[in-house]
């Protein structure tokens, strides 16, 4: 589904921002959690702000853990889901929604594949039969297949081979940073894999991941959790659950040497050029302390680098970054990275931008900074973070808890952010950056054009 979608949703919250609110003054979200004995994760929060409810299905299959031989598979599914179920045909979940007042759409990302609806509040139990109904089956015939497997085509070809700069730096990164075939391999998909995927692959396919017990159901909004508990059980509770799948060992290694690589875009008018660390692993005092150090040197037109490359040295018009290229530096399960990218001029060589960027992240190694640069980055940190929660009418807090219920069992985590990164201190900081932001924990990709790589062959 394309993202279009997401342009009838209406704008975010944004709630007060504090580095050190009184006690009890923080944002708490209501979180109910149980499991039906299907295994089918459910979360509900209830709102009543606004007379919309927001309901997510997040399936526990994304990017880097479709099967080896068939890359892009994952992404291939999601385009399957909106082809028709037991009681709705092709496209018809689309129209269910839109005619009842609301709006779709549905993302593959790093390690789930979700799909949300945002609704009137008095339309709940009409996209919870819709959702259960493609849970309980798809229709899986040929002639959808092919039809999606043209269209996946075409979406690499024009979001990723046939446009400057695609892929540049979300899919390109991974592939050259991780060593482990899962976090590494061309997850938007090779066209010979996308086109060999055969009807018992996608059967087969739906049978493993597509049911109850590799999912959660998140519902946001205005609606009383005694009722939804009804209809979840009415349309969601005789689904057949699933073998567990063994998942992917996931491990990457660590990295003891600084990685450089290039790559020629013919489409490109200007080199480009990304930087990218390895993240400490989820939920560790270091991946909160990442969290802040992000905030001190990417997020904003006050942070260190993009005063330092954009501002005093003027490489770059505009810098992009963050952990988790696909998402947020919550909803992801796995190795990470945390990744700058910026677009400059020829005059610019990439070890000057680099060792400008080195020379604002170096004193971080160097010394704890002191605690008023730390309150503000955590008001950056929280003020996104409150923004994030009231994303189109909810979906932000969906998104989360779904995450969370998936990864971690335990949804109600959203209400401790704040204090875990509370815990982070200047020497906590600098602990993190001198083991996680150092040289040989780097990878550089360089994006060379079409005249600068005719330039570099002998004789001209």
């Amino acid at each position: 589904m394309k993202s279009l979608l997401f342009l009838a949703l209406v704008g975010a919250l944004v709630l007060p921002a504090l580095a050190s609110p009184p006690a009890g003054d923080s944002f708490n979200v209501p979180v109910e959690y149980y499991k039906l004995p299907n295994g089918l994760r459910v979360v509900l929060s209830p709102d009543h702000s606004a007379p919309t409810v927001v309901v997510g299905v997040y399936y526990r299959i994304g990017f880097r853990v479709e099967p080896r031989d068939r890359t892009g598979f994952a992404h291939l599914f999601e385009h399957m889901m909106f082809q028709g179920s037991q009681n709705l045909g092709k496209m018809e979940m689309i129209r269910l929604v839109q005619q009842n007042g609301g709006v779709l759409n549905g993302s593959t990302r790093f390690d789930f594949t979700n799909y949300f609806e945002v609704m009137p509040a008095n339309k709940l139990e009409t996209v919870l039969w819709a959702e259960a109904d493609r849970m309980r089956g798809l229709a899986i015939t040929d002639e959808n297949l092919k039809n999606q497997q043209g269209v996946v085509g075409n979406e690499v070809k024009v979001n990723v081979l046939n446009r400057p700069y695609g892929g540049f730096p979300w899919l390109d990164m991974p592939q050259y940073a991780n060593t482990n075939w899962y976090n590494a391999h061309n997850f938007y998909g090779d066209l010979k894999d996308i086109e060999a995927a055969t009807l018992p692959d996608v059967q087969q396919f739906f049978k493993t991941y597509y049911a109850p017990n590799n999912a959660a159901l998140a519902v946001v909004g205005d609606f009383e959790p005694a009722d939804a508990k009804k209809l979840i059980d009415k349309y969601f509770a005789g689904l057949a659950s699933a073998p567990v799948t063994k998942q992917p060992d996931l491990t990457e290694p660590k990295q003891e040497k600084e990685k450089r690589v290039s790559k020629v875009d013919a489409l490109a008018k200007r080199p480009a050029l990304a930087f990218a660390y390895h993240m400490p692993d989820r939920n560790t005092p270091e991946y909160y302390a990442m969290g802040l150090i992000d905030q001190l040197l990417l997020q904003g037109d006050d942070s260190l680098l993009y005063e330092e490359l954009v501002k005093r040295r003027g490489f770059t018009g505009s810098l992009d970054g963050g952990i988790n290229m696909l998402g947020n530096m919550f909803n992801y399960n796995g190795p990470m990275l945390w990744m700058a990218s910026l677009i400059h001029d020829s005059s610019a060589k990439p070890d000057d931008i680099v060792n400008a960027a080195e020379s604002v992240i170096a004193p971080l190694r160097d010394k704890p900074i002191d605690q008023a640069t730390l309150d503000r980055a955590l008001v950056k940190l929280r003020s996104g973070l409150y923004d994030q929660l009231g994303t189109f009418n909810g979906f932000g807090r969906a998104d989360l808890l779904a995450s969370f219920a998936l990864f971690d069992d335990n949804p109600a985590r959203i209400n401790d952010l704040e204090a875990q990164f509370r815990k982070v201190t200047p020497k906590l900081i600098q602990k993190t950056a001198a083991e996680y932001l150092q040289p040989a924990n780097r990878t550089v990709l360089v994006v060379e054009t079409k005249a600068a790589e005719a330039d570099a062959k002998p004789g001209n």
